[in-house]
């Protein structure tokens, strides 16, 4: 009987399912892996919006609601462009001379982030699941 080399169709469908197996458990972990990563970002640079505009303040007497004049400084208060998204979020700065807002919301919530986030002068970072947060939204914990 004569034996040829390789490998058997079996052998190449076993190889392929266990294959299949490892990225169906590592696939959607490195997806909630990603969102984690981008909200924990988030944060983040909403502690440095909040650095920044508490800074600004005391030099100022007043908040400031647009970022070209956190950035548009010598020396800044924030550096970056932030009409661009950053880590999947897009940030929004309003509120009045007495009370700033921030908002920061994922480009494609589900994709990009799964959070809302908002801050005002009172420095508490609030999160709404699948929607912006508002100043009714629950406050995040230390981490996110």
């Amino acid at each position: 009987m004569h034996k040829t080399q390789g490998f058997t169709l079996i052998e190449l469908m076993i190889v392929v399912a266990i294959i299949a197996i490892l990225l169906a458990v590592a696939v959607p972990n490195l997806l909630r892996s990603r969102l984690q990563s981008s909200e924990a970002a988030t944060v983040g640079s909403i502690r440095a919006i909040v650095a920044a505009e508490t800074t600004f303040n005391t030099q100022n007497g007043r908040y400031s609601q647009l970022f070209s004049e956190l950035t548009g400084s010598a020396p800044p208060f924030l550096s970056g462009d932030w009409t661009q998204a950053k880590n999947g979020y897009m940030f929004a700065l309003g509120g009045t001379a007495i009370n700033y807002t921030v908002n920061a919301n994922p480009i494609q919530f589900g994709v990009h982030g799964n959070r809302g986030f908002f801050c005002d002068a009172s420095g508490v970072i609030r999160a709404q699941e699948g929607a912006p947060a508002t100043t009714a939204s629950p406050p995040i914990t230390q981490s996110p």
